[in-house]
């Protein structure tokens, strides 16, 4: 009897486990093999930004070690090893001198962060978070200091922000908007949430841009382009991410900001597919959780054998800044219409209506965050089909 070709899934991140689990679900004796460039310890990314409030270390984040999770799944894990090429004709993956056949193959490899060019001798205290070995060398690095800046104030760099600080440590933010994440808030939200984030001992320094940082003493000394010097232990970056897509496009997948992939997660090779971080899905790059559980479970049905395209619904955004618990619903990018806001100091509650007064998009802070579920009611689904 001939060994069945497995199906292989790149990444052990929150997507590639996802779409284990719910394969699993519907399959079970379908052989897996998982491969990663880290450990495959399994954990959930979204709760790095929240080490401190919940009082846990990078052990404590963790889950399951990746031995834990093949017996759990019933698949084969191969953490530490790192993808070189693929091969779509021979259905190939590449692990340098090695390679893996596959039947179907799954890019789960999430993105890499985006990484400031800065003049000066600490590059080695920076810090970008991305994932839970990140956060391990972060926790480590930080040991006996009580200084951080922060670059960067989005969603990810605000929710550092309130977590350092519910851990005792100052905390600088530093960022060229003008306003706190200024592609998902209206303004008098991201003002609701700076406010609060200030009234708990953040200080912000928006408008200007970390340019030099240098050794000074224990820590660091950093310059802004607005001549402001200020002084940290460590330094974060938290300035984005860029969904990975270099291999792919070696292997002659069609990538733009992500890896292109159709409503059924296909890409432009036969039998690979993408999701997570790394996907652009229908012309979408959502780097949040709902997207990719939604994908996860449309994935998993196709690998089984019925082909599934991923409808998303509604998808709020919750913002882990307990000072200020935020959600918000972005208008599609080319809506036409205004935000009506009412608010009542950092309770604020932004509806993005259309000329014809429908409600596409929503912004809620504080007490006003509770009617997130209602609201999302209002608003129609990113597919509406």
């Amino acid at each position: 009897m001939t060994e069945q070709t497995p199906i292989v899934i790149v990444g052990t991140g929150l997507s590639g486990y996802s779409l284990v689990r719910e394969f699993r679900k519907l399959d079970k004796e379908t052989p897996v093999i998982m491969v990663t460039a880290d450990d495959g310890v399994s954990y959930s990314k979204p709760m790095l930004s929240t080490g401190f409030t919940k009082d846990k270390d990078a052990d404590g984040l963790a889950q399951a070690n990746p031995e834990a999770m093949a017996e759990q799944l019933g698949v084969d894990i191969r953490p530490w090893s790192t993808v070189t090429g693929i091969d779509t004709d021979a259905h190939e993956l590449k692990l340098g001198d090695q390679s893996i056949r596959y039947a179907k193959l799954v890019l789960a490899w999430g993105a890499d962060v985006i990484r400031l060019s800065l003049d000066g001798n600490a590059q080695d205290r920076v810090h970008s978070i991305n994932d839970l070995m990140d956060y391990r060398a972060f926790r480590k690095a930080l040991a006996e200091g009580k200084r951080v800046a922060i670059m960067g104030a989005g969603l990810i760099g605000c929710e550092f922000a309130n977590d350092l600080r519910n851990g005792g440590y100052e905390v600088d933010v530093i960022a060229p908007d003008p306003s706190l994440m200024p592609s998902l808030l209206p303004e008098a939200a991201a003002g609701a949430v700076q406010a609060e984030l200030e009234r708990l001992g953040v200080r912000f320094h928006l408008g200007t841009v970390v340019e030099r940082v240098e050794h000074q003493g224990s820590g660091v000394g950093l310059t802004l382009g607005n001549g402001e010097q200020l002084q940290a232990d460590l330094v974060v970056s938290a300035v984005g991410l860029r969904p990975r897509t270099e291999l792919a496009r070696e292997a002659g997948i069609r990538s733009g900001r992500g890896i292109q992939v159709n409503r059924a997660l296909e890409t432009s090779a036969p039998d690979v597919f993408a999701l997570g971080d790394c996907a652009e899905v229908d012309g979408r790059v959502l780097l949040y959780v709902l997207p990719l559980m939604a994908c996860a479970r449309a994935l998993a049905k196709t690998l089984a054998g019925t082909r599934t395209e991923v409808s998303y619904g509604t998808m709020p955004v919750m913002v882990k800044t307990p000072c200020c618990p935020t959600a918000v619903c972005p208008p599609p990018m080319d809506a036409e219409g205004e935000w009506q806001v009412e608010q009542d100091g950092a309770d604020v509650k932004a509806l993005f209506r259309s000329p014809d007064g429908d409600t596409l998009g929503f912004a809620v802070t504080g007490r006003f965050a509770l009617e997130k579920q209602t609201l999302a009611k209002e608003v129609p689904p990113i597919h509406r089909d």
